[in-house]
């Protein structure tokens, strides 16, 4: 496939994928029954099936996805490492870690909202440190490094509240949202989480110019222009609000940011600028697709989605790290 193809041919897969999701569930709907629900001109039931049920989830599982694919390029551009994601810089750890404080101390009980709004401030908190810690001068091994020590405070601080949970269904709560889920969205999860995806897009494609050239070296990329602190910067802070957001939805979710960007990037020629479009898309649709299998599974008891993310992306990521020379490679 050139080049030029796969974009196109990636979105137009995403609607299929999208259109899939909407035909399957419990509940059998054909193509015409569908259609006519999501155009208003069905049956009550299909119109309530589409539009409260279905199409929500399906929207949680591609925009979640293509975030988490978007973001992960970003940063494998910027640190030059193809094993970075979401999760290499604490982003994923700390927003986490906000959900999980907000269900263990009773607010998300208070409001529905408490959890995906600490978990977004705890993700761009996580940004404020890095920041503070020098993200835009210090080199991209010590950013990694800041990052794996912010990732494992937050995780301890996590396991710590799991821990102690007051009652087993603090502990249920806390447990299903560290798994990871796009059940039961709605579209006011949507339009919380949408503000926060369209600024850390925005803030990735103003970085984006910069990304290619740092392929050649920091030094370097100096030299012919490139404000490389800006764009660092523009990158960990468009990050941490696309994850910050995508876990506020979905809870964590993993190795999406690793694996799609690196599929992709063969297909642009290694462009580091390029692979974040096509990352992103194919991000939303495997995480689609995986949510779209998991609720058609004859289980007694669905899968989580993030269980599924991590049973197909973790050994997809010892395949990338064997096959990577060195780090950073």
């Amino acid at each position: 496939m050139s080049r030029i193809a796969v974009t196109p041919a990636l979105a137009a897969a995403s609607l299929a994928a999208l259109l899939l999701a909407l035909l399957a569930g419990t509940s059998p709907m054909g193509l015409g029954e569908t259609l006519g629900g999501l155009t208003l001109t069905g049956s009550d039931s299909a119109r309530v099936i589409i539009w409260e049920i279905r199409l929500p989830r399906a929207l949680a599982a591609f925009c979640t996805g293509a975030a988490l694919g978007a973001s992960g390029a970003a940063l494998q551009g910027l640190l030059r490492n193809p094993l970075a994601d979401p999760g290499v810089l604490g982003v994923s750890a700390s927003a986490a870690l906000g959900a999980v404080i907000a269900i263990y101390f009773g607010l998300a009980a208070i409001s529905a909202f408490a959890a995906p709004v600490l978990a977004i401030v705890f993700a761009l908190l996580a940004t404020a440190v890095l920041a503070v810690a020098g993200a835009d001068r210090i080199s991209p091994v010590q950013l990694i490094l800041t990052g794996v020590g912010l990732s494992s405070f937050a995780g301890a601080l996590t396991a710590l509240a799991i821990n102690l949970a007051p009652n087993p269904f603090a502990l249920s709560d806390l447990i299903t949202w560290m798994l990871g889920s796009v059940a039961n969205r709605s579209a006011i999860d949507l339009a919380f989480a949408a503000p926060f995806w369209i600024a850390g897009a925005g803030l990735i494609a103003l970085a984006a110019p910069g990304l290619r050239a740092l392929t050649l070296g920091e030094m370097t990329a100096e030299t012919l222009g490139a404000n490389v602190a800006r764009t660092r910067l523009l990158i960990v802070t468009g990050a941490a609000l696309l994850t910050g957001a995508s876990v506020a939805v979905a809870g964590v979710i993993g190795f999406v940011g690793i694996v799609a960007p690196h599929l992709m990037r063969p297909f642009v020629n290694h462009d580091p600028a390029r692979v974040i479009v096509p990352g992103a898309l194919l991000g939303g649709l495997i995480l689609l697709l995986a949510d779209t299998a998991l609720r058609v599974a004859p289980l007694d008891q669905e899968l989580r989605l993030g269980v599924a993310a991590a049973l197909i992306g973790a050994p997809a990521f010892i395949w990338i790290a064997a096959r990577s020379a060195r780090l950073g490679a």
